[in-house]
């Protein structure tokens, strides 16, 4: 009788799902389990806090479209997962997260690091759940996994009882699920029946726009969204999250005319996303009160919320495949000619304007001129990962996207502390790929000693510190601690082995960015810093009652 232990069977069935690298900070009981999955070819990538664990977890689960995996050890290590997870979740991303725990024969007699994880992860998570016996360790991994990526994806959670972790069992009783590269991801098509309404309404429109959120990523649905704008010739939009699935370069993408082609479109075809704060729940004065709307979502209850009309479950792919097949011979470009040129013309108008706001060499500098620097110097593969306020604002009305996953920002749930570990996780997830992090100061404080993470990890990205002196613009100084000063982060970065730069006037940012990038070629991280207006605000929606 061969025995095995609960780490080398943990180990082995990471490997099974095709799980190449993990993030995690060592500790009891899971330092084994780690050593086991290392033994499987597993890359362990240990970071200086575990928040950041799960945000790296979550910026590689974006930029490769499959699940994102991070560990903690018992209690407080495991709890710091929790921050990452919930954004996760808010922003429908597939992290697997394991939490060492306490034995599980103590429980309730107040044991070391003792408490209960599962309570706590299950508000923050998709699914939460507790290995009760050794030999099943590989079946509960195998569920993890599925359930982080079945339906609308998620974060998961999976408690390890450290006495269950080194508990010796027969190899010959352990179950083994299919390997992950043996299950073919299922795609439910929709109704013909909802297909024909949606078209039959379609067709009737005069005005319609396209909203596409990261559902079209997770689905792989980029291509099919493709083909179906240039089929039908409908203008996009996308959400934050949900950029580059087609590029923004495209001719049915109108950037300065977002607000009036919302308002006046009569037909809004909503795919892989909800309609929450970002779209202003669809309700008027944003949109009007007489538009369609139509929502493709994998998730029935979704597909059906709040202003739908055309509900349709199923796949993003699947369902725009059909619907591509459904407009031949019905819509083409030119039944939507005359709103396009409606939107083009506003196009054309805003344009120069909005240019002119991004060229100006006032001192201290805009943020929107340091927007433009980096729009200007990256190139359309760069994985841009954006974290703060201003700077998260400004570049979102300035720095276009190209690419399918190579836009991450702080998401729905407005998670500060994201940037630079979404920049570690999206390194390692593409090694190949440029990746630069345009961050607050504020935001930037939060998980700064990642840049140690990057440097030992050898995961050289380039950070660009947007100086403002602290949270948000205060043109009244009046918010609560908004001062933080103006912090040589540029210096700070130089101790930890970056490359730093210091910059305080606009004619000398390019050339610190490109000094910069020769340093990350080179293998080493770099960090911008540079000084800009505290007072600059940007103008965007207000999404709570509250906001002033």
């Amino acid at each position: 009788m061969a025995l095995i232990s609960g780490n080398a069977l943990f180990g082995r069935a990471l490997a099974r799902q095709g799980v190449d690298t993990m993030f995690y900070i060592m500790g009891g009981p899971i330092n084994d389990a780690l050593l086991a999955a290392m033994g499987q070819g597993v890359r362990g990538i240990d970071v200086r806090h575990e928040q950041a664990a799960a945000m790296m977890a979550h910026a590689y689960a974006r930029v490769r479209s499959r699940p994102g995996v991070c560990l903690g050890a018992s209690g407080p290590g495991t709890i710091n997962l929790t921050t990452g997870l919930a954004n996760a979740l808010i922003d429908c991303a597939p992290v697997v997260a394991f939490g060492g725990a306490s034995p599980l024969s103590t429980f309730q007699t107040g044991a070391f690091q003792e408490i209960d994880q599962l309570a706590l992860m299950k508000p923050v998570t998709k699914y939460a759940d507790r290995v009760h016996e050794t030999r099943r360790i590989p079946e509960y991994v195998d569920m993890a996994f599925r359930q982080a990526t079945s339906g609308k994806p998620g974060p998961v959670f999976l408690d390890l009882p450290g006495d269950l972790l080194y508990q010796q069992v027969d190899e010959d009783k352990v179950y083994w699920p299919p390997a992950a590269a043996d299950r073919i991801p299922a795609r439910p098509a929709a109704s013909a029946e909802l297909v024909g309404r949606l078209v039959d309404r379609l067709s009737q429109a005069r005005r319609p726009i396209i909203l596409s959120g990261s559902g079209v990523l997770w689905s792989e649905a980029s291509q099919a969204l493709h083909a179906f704008v240039d089929a039908t010739g409908i203008p996009f939009y996308t959400t934050p999250q949900g950029r580059g699935v087609i590029p923004e370069d495209h001719p049915h993408f109108y950037a300065q005319a977002r607000s009036t082609a919302f308002k006046d479109a009569d037909f809004v075809l909503v795919v892989g996303t909800r309609l929450n704060f970002v779209f202003s729940h669809g309700k008027p004065p944003r949109f009007s009160s007489d538009a369609v709307f139509a929502r493709i979502d994998i998730d029935p209850v979704e597909a059906c919320s709040q202003r739908v009309d055309i509900g349709v479950t199923g796949d993003a792919r699947a369902v725009l495949e059909q619907l591509g097949q459904a407009v031949r011979g019905r819509i083409t470009p030119q039944s939507f000619a005359p709103w396009r040129q409606t939107l083009s013309t506003i196009e054309t108008q805003r344009g120069p304007a909005a240019e002119a706001k991004l060229s100006t060499d006032q001192v201290p500098i805009h943020p929107l001129r340091l927007c433009k620097e980096v729009r200007d110097f990256i190139d359309r593969d760069t994985i841009l990962c954006v974290d703060g306020q201003e700077i998260l604002n400004y570049a979102r009305q300035s720095i276009p996207s190209f690419r399918p996953g190579h836009r991450l920002n702080s998401g729905p749930f407005g998670t500060m502390g994201v940037g630079l570990p979404f920049g570690v996780g999206a390194k390692a997830a593409r090694p190949e790929s440029k990746v630069v992090v345009l961050h607050g100061d504020g935001s930037f404080g939060l998980n700064a000693m990642e840049l140690d993470t990057a440097v030992r990890h050898k995961l050289p990205v380039l950070v660009v510190i947007s100086l403002n002196g602290g949270w948000t613009a205060d043109p009244d100084q009046t918010k609560p601690g908004r001062n933080l000063g103006y912090t040589r982060f540029d210096l700070m970065a130089q101790a930890l082995g970056c490359h730093g730069e210091y910059v305080e006037q606009p004619e000398d940012i390019r050339a610190a960015l490109e000094r910069a990038a020769a340093a990350v070629a080179k293998g080493q991280t770099a960090v911008v810093n540079v000084v800009t207006d505290w007072r600059a605000r940007a103008t965007t929606a207000s999404f709570t009652s509250f906001s002033t």
